[in-house]
C-alpha cells in the first residue's frame, strides 16, 4: 500500500513539473466545430483497421472534432491501442507486447502502442481531439486505476494533455484521473449516473449510448444546466443523428461520419434553430397527457365530416413502436358510423414564429382526410372567430386524390369559402409507404412550407396591399398544433368502407425557435 502511494505521488509530481504549457504548434490548436467524433478512428470508408494509426491520421485529415481509441495494458505493462480484450485470440492483459506484435493489422501495421498513437495524434494536428477510452481491467479494479495513472503520466510526458480527453465505463478510473490531474476532461460511458452526480464527482461529460438519453430526456437539460458535456455513442442511423442534433449535443460518436456530415448540413440547428418542444413518441400507450389534449365530438366540424372524435381511446390514438398512431375505424358511435382522433397541443404548448417539423406517413384510401395544421389560441379563447383568427395548414391530403399534398393559409380575406385561400398543391411520390417530413418556417414576414427539407411553397407578408392587415395576415400571435384524421365531409367526399382501420403514423413532432427571426 505504501509503495502504491509513493507511486502516485511521483506521478502527480511529474505532472506538476510538466504543467500545462504548450509548444508553438500547440498554441495554434483550434478544435473543429463539427461535433463529429470518429469511433475508433475514421476507418470505415477506406476499410482501414479500427484503432489503427492510419484510421487516426484519416480522422485528422478530415478535421473531425475528435477521434476515439481504446487503451489496454499488456502483461509486461505496455500500453497499447486495441478495443477487444483479446488480440488474435491472445488475452492482452496476460500476454507480453512482443508476442502480440507478431501479428500484424490488416493493413500491415503493427499493433500500436499508446505512445506511438499519441505522437501521431499531435503531429500536424490543429483540429482533432484524441478521445482516449481506458478499458476496465479484467484482472482487478486496482489494476484499472494503475492503467489510468500510467496513461495520464504518458500523456503529460508527451505534453499532449491539451489534446487528450478521457472516457471510460469504469467510474473509478475517471475519478483516479481527476485525482491525478484535476484539469483533465473526462466523460463517463456507462449511462447509470445522472448529470447531477457527474457534476458532484467532478466528471465533465456524459458520453452515453443514445438510448439512455431517449429513455431519460430530462438528463439532457440537466447536463446543460450543469455544464456537463453531452456526447452519445455509437450513432449510425440518420434518425438518431437528427434527434441528437435537434437536442443540441456537443458531440456525436459515429462510424458513419459521412452520413453525419450530411445530417448536420440539413439540421435546423445548423441554421440557428433551437429545439423548444418535441414528442419523439418513445413510449407506449396513450399520447403523453403533458403534451397533448383531445378535441371531442361528432358535429361535422364545419365540413360535414362523418367521424366522431374520441378522447383517450386506445383504439383511435396510441403510441406503439416509437410512432403515434391516429386511427379511424368503421365503428358506430352515437349517430355516426366512424370514430377517429384529433390531438392538439392547446394549453400544453403554443408558439409565435418558429420552425415546426412533423415526420409522418399518411393513410391510403378513398374518403380519408389526414391533416397537420395550426390554429391560434384566440379561437379557443373565443376572442376571434374563424377565419379572422387565421389558420396554417402544414399538410392536408384527401384519399380520393392520391399523393396530392396541399398547404394553405386561411384568413378573413383569404379562405376556402371564397376560394381565395393562399395555397399550393402538387403530387408528391409515395406518401403512403414512406415517412415524409412536413415542415414550416414561420417568421414575422413569411411562412415557408417544406417537404423533406425541400421548399414546397412560400408566402410573404405584404405580397399584396391587403396582406399586411390582420384580416389578410393574422399570423402574428401564438398558434398550437393539430393532428387529426377526418373521414368524408365536404372535401373528403365518398368513403370506401374497405379502407378501415385507416391509420396516420407520426414519428416525431418538433418545434424550434430562434431569437433572430426576420
Amino acid at each position: 500500500m505504501k509503495k502504491q502511494f509513493v507511486y502516485f505521488v511521483l506521478i502527480a509530481a511529474c505532472i506538476a513539473s510538466c504543467g500545462v504549457s504548450k509548444n508553438a504548434a500547440d498554441n495554434k490548436t483550434v478544435f473543429a466545430d463539427n461535433i463529429i467524433v470518429a469511433h475508433r478512428g475514421a476507418w470505415k470508408k477506406n476499410n482501414l483497421p479500427e484503432n489503427s494509426v492510419a484510421s487516426l491520421k484519416h480522422a485528422i485529415e478530415l478535421k473531425y472534432a475528435g477521434s476515439e481509441f481504446d487503451v489496454r495494458m499488456t502483461a509486461d505493462d505496455s500500453l497499447i491501442v486495441n478495443h477487444d480484450p483479446h488480440y488474435n485470440k491472445l488475452p492482452i492483459e496476460k500476454t507480453n507486447y512482443a508476442d502480440l506484435i507478431a501479428f500484424k493489422l490488416s493493413n500491415g501495421e503493427k499493433l500500436p502502442t499508446l505512445r506511438e498513437y499519441i505522437l501521431t495524434g499531435v503531429e500536424n494536428n490543429i483540429s482533432t481531439r484524441l478521445v482516449c477510452e481506458i478499458k476496465p481491467s479484467e484482472i482487478s479494479k486496482e489494476r484499472g486505476k494503475t492503467i489510468a495513472a500510467k496513461v495520464v503520466q504518458l500523456v503529460h510526458k508527451l505534453k499532449a494533455q491539451h489534446k487528450v480527453e478521457y472516457i471510460s465505463f469504469d467510474y473509478d478510473i475517471l475519478k483516479k484521473i481527476i485525482e491525478i490531474d484535476p484539469k483533465a476532461s473526462t466523460q463517463y460511458l456507462e449511462g447509470n449516473k445522472s448529470p447531477d452526480q457527474l457534476k458532484a464527482d467532478g466528471i465533465s461529460g456524459a458520453d452515453y449510448h443514445f438510448s439512455v438519453f431517449k429513455n431519460r430526456p430530462e438528463w439532457i437539460e440537466s447536463a446543460k444546466k450543469n455544464n456537463i458535456t453531452l456526447n452519445a455513442w455509437t450513432v449510425n442511423e440518420a434518425a438518431d443523428m437528427d434527434w441528437l442534433l435537434a437536442n443540441g449535443f456537443d458531440f456525436i460518436t459515429t462510424d458513419e461520419s459521412e452520413l453525419l456530415f450530411e445530417r448536420i448540413k440539413i439540421s435546423p440547428t445548423a441554421a440557428g434553430w433551437k429545439l423548444v418542444w418535441s414528442d419523439e413518441f418513445d413510449y407506449t400507450g396513450l399520447p403523453d397527457s403533458t403534451k397533448w389534449t383531445y378535441e371531442v365530438g361528432g358535429h361535422g366540424w364545419g365540413n360535414n365530416e362523418q367521424q366522431f372524435y374520441l378522447e383517450k381511446s386506445l383504439e383511435n390514438s396510441y403510441v406503439k413502436e416509437g410512432k403515434l398512431h391516429i386511427a379511424a375505424l368503421k365503428k358506430d358511435f352515437e349517430n355516426l358510423h366512424y370514430t377517429s382522433a384529433r390531438l392538439t397541443t392547446y394549453e400544453k404548448f403554443s408558439l409565435q414564429y418558429g420552425k415546426i417539423e412533423v415526420l409522418a406517413k399518411l393513410p391510403e384510401g378513398k374518403g380519408n382526410w389526414p391533416a397537420i395544421w395550426m390554429l391560434p389560441e384566440s379561437i379557443r379563447k373565443k376572442t376571434e372567430p374563424w377565419p379572422l383568427c387565421g389558420e396554417i395548414d402544414i399538410m392536408e391530403h384527401v384519399g380520393k386524390d392520391p399523393n396530392m399534398i396541399h398547404v394553405s393559409l386561411h384568413s378573413q380575406l383569404y379562405n376556402h369559402m371564397h376560394n381565395t385561400q393562399i395555397t399550393h398543391f402538387e403530387k408528391f411520390p409515395d406518401v403512403f409507404n414512406t415517412f415524409r417530413l412536413y415542415a414550416v418556417e414561420w417568421t414575422e414576414n413569411s411562412i415557408k412550407f417544406y417537404i423533406d427539407n425541400n421548399l414546397f411553397y412560400e408566402a410573404y407578408k405584404g405580397q399584396d396591399g391587403k396582406v399586411t392587415t390582420n384580416e389578410g395576415w393574422p399570423f402574428d400571435k401564438p398558434y398550437f398544433l393539430i393532428l387529426n384524421l377526418a373521414i368524408g365531409g365536404n372535401w373528403g367526399g365518398e368513403v370506401d368502407d374497405t379502407i378501415f382501420p385507416n391509420v396516420m403514423q407520426v414519428d416525431y413532432v418538433r418545434f424550434y425557435q430562434k431569437t433572430d427571426l426576420n
